[in-house]
């Protein structure tokens, strides 16, 4: 039993036999006690005064000595400061909490059953007329993270991707190889395929801005020279096309997809994601209509005169709602709700969580009540985990200007970079060889990217900054990282089974070492906090607290020098302890923990 659960049980019963009241578990308010005072745990006596009719001191001191002979292995002392009674936790069960913790390889984790809640998170959403970029960084770390912190809050997860492969800014590339690629294909020019699309993209709207501008000097009005482009008519007149099943058409854009795919997952597997179930947009949007045509039946929809569909929510205080254009053609909500029909159909959800950045709020509030009207039991309760842009030092990204930010040139960036700054540090490492160095290289790099993108809030605009990211110092990947492989040091040193005898057991500890098993039981709570709140970054920043601690604790006390064998095994059980927390909270990031470094 936890020391907090033995403290509440034996509070509840003085309580009782006190003031001759029972009190519920949530009456019982336990929290850490302040750094000025002495103890490690403070109960709160406040509630319990109008029961014993005395001052809060009195209340306290009272409590506080019926605790002492209740729970003599546990309380080594008190000290009752006005309403708060402040507790000592004995040594020895500081140390039976750090051996529980150490023998317990999934310490903070819920397991799954079969009765476990199945939760869907959708993540990534790309385009397959560009490559990811830096925002499509962010929305994988945050979808992936997420998907471990549900899992370890002991639900079933399952990881989806919805693809948008369809639509015009898809013709715009088509048309642009078809016009200026000369048949170029990925093995001819060497390039990634989703990067020799994208670059198709790019020269799409570059040729499209020209026309437009030549149409404005002649005259012509700017919003009308964009209807009436060449270029613009063109890709409308291939999307018509793919719509009516053409097979040129569709064969092109089966072809060029593909392309695109062999390069995301080349991506994907660089980022550490995956999928368990990819969508497709061109197979979601003719579902939807069909659900779009339900409603209308039901009357939850209605038509208007120019024949376009729509949903009246001003009873819910929001707009009315297009779901399908005058021409029969569907809109992005459409495509979600027909999305959601094929979703609901391959898996029993419980709860849908979206990874979508907070641009699109109001989309999925509109969603949320649209689901619910069509008889989606978890419509009403999805959850829109929504995120902040990431900007650069020198601005926001512009993807069809061509000046994103590619995700493919930050990641070999990142590893470059930290190749570089971990140099001295790995060439030291006896009998490194040059592959062992470019794993490290890769481990670091990626650990500061992830761990710099996922330590703040969600739900904050934030700016990346590499450098600041790759620093083996303060807040960051690389400084977990460092020491978690310090750790694997000491361990290898002592190459031999650590465990606890009974002298161990009897060690008074030092409170550094009470902080550091306190801080390593905290990560349970961190773990329910993060997936409570939805939010990575509750475990980021606890693996940070954690090893800043390891950090003070290695500085002061000796562990492979220490002379008293009692002492040297419970700083090796505290090490090993810290090294495995700090592994599985970096790895419900995505994070990879190297063993050297």
């Amino acid at each position: 039993m936890k020391i907090e659960s033995k403290i509440t049980e034996a509070v509840k019963a003085i309580v009782e036999e006190l003031y001759g009241q029972q009190v519920p578990d949530k009456m019982v308010q336990l929290q850490q006690t302040r750094p000025e005072f002495e103890g490690q745990i403070t109960l709160v006596v406040f509630p319990f005064t109008k029961m014993s009719h005395k001052a809060p001191d009195a209340t306290a001191q009272e409590i506080g000595e019926r605790l002492v002979e209740k729970l003599p292995d546990v309380i080594s002392k008190f000290n009752a400061v006005k309403g708060f009674l402040n507790l000592s936790i004995s040594s020895r069960q500081w140390i039976s909490l750090l051996q529980e913790i150490e023998s317990n390889p999934k310490f903070g984790f819920v397991p799954v059953t079969d009765e476990s809640p199945l939760v869907m998170i959708e993540y990534s959403s790309p385009n397959t007329n560009k490559p990811l970029h830096l925002g499509h960084v962010r929305n994988n770390l945050l979808g992936w993270a997420l998907a471990q912190v549900m899992e370890a809050n002991g639900n079933k997860v399952v990881k989806t991707n919805i693809v948008n492969d369809r639509g015009i800014h898809i013709c715009k590339s088509m048309l642009a190889w078809l016009k200026w690629g000369n048949g170029e294909t990925p093995e001819t020019s060497g390039k990634k395929g989703d990067h020799l699309i994208g670059d198709y993209y790019v020269a799409f709207d570059k040729h499209y801005r020209d026309e437009v501008r030549e149409l404005v000097e002649k005259g012509m009005d700017e919003e009308q020279a964009k209807q009436e482009a060449p270029l613009i008519k063109e890709a409308h007149e291939m999307l018509v096309k793919w719509e009516q099943n053409d097979p040129e058409v569709r064969g092109l854009w089966k072809k060029m997809n593909e392309w695109v795919y062999a390069g995301f997952d080349e991506t994907y597997k660089a980022l550490g994601v995956s999928f368990d179930k990819i969508y497709y947009e061109s197979e979601t949007y003719l579902e939807g209509k069909e659900k779009v045509e339900e409603g209308l039946a039901k009357g939850f929809f209605y038509r208007r005169e120019d024949g376009s569909v729509w949903a009246d929510l001003t009873s819910e205080g929001l707009d009315e709602k297009l779901l399908l254009r005058s021409d029969g053609t569907s809109v992005y909500m459409t495509q979600d709700i027909g999305t959601a029909k094929l979703r609901f159909q391959d898996y029993p959800i419980d709860k849908m969580i979206y990874v979508v950045g907070n641009e699109q709020n109001y989309h999925f509030q509109v969603l949320s009540i649209l689901l619910d009207k069509l008889g989606f039991k978890w419509g009403k309760d999805l959850v829109h985990f929504s995120y902040g842009m990431v900007e650069l030092p020198n601005g926001k990204m512009k993807s069809r200007e061509g000046t994103v930010v590619d995700a493919d040139d930050l990641i070999a960036t990142m590893i470059a970079d930290a190749k570089e700054l971990s140099a001295d540090k790995v060439n030291k490492l006896e009998g490194i060889t040059d592959e062992e160095a470019q794993e490290i290289a890769r481990i670091v790099g990626m650990g500061a990217l992830k761990y710099f993108i996922l330590k703040v809030d969600a739900r904050k605009n934030m700016l990346f900054n590499p450098e600041e990211s790759i620093d083996f110092n303060g807040n960051t990947g690389p400084f977990i990282q460092y020491t978690y492989a310090r750790i694997r040091s000491i361990l290898r040193k002592w190459n031999d089974e650590i465990t606890l005898d009974e002298k161990a057991f009897e060690v008074e500890l030092a409170e550094k070492e009470i902080n550091l098993i306190q801080r390593l039981q905290g990560f349970e709570a961190a773990v329910k906090q993060a997936g409570q709140d939805y939010n990575p970054s509750c475990i980021a920043n606890y693996c940070y607290d954690l090893v800043k601690e390891y950090n003070q604790f290695y500085h002061d006390f000796s562990v492979l020098k220490e002379e008293d064998k009692a002492k040297q095994q419970v700083r090796l059980m505290l090490s090993a302890a810290v090294g495995q927390v700090v592994k599985n909270g970096m790895g419900l990031l995505g994070i990879e923990v190297p063993e050297r470094m």
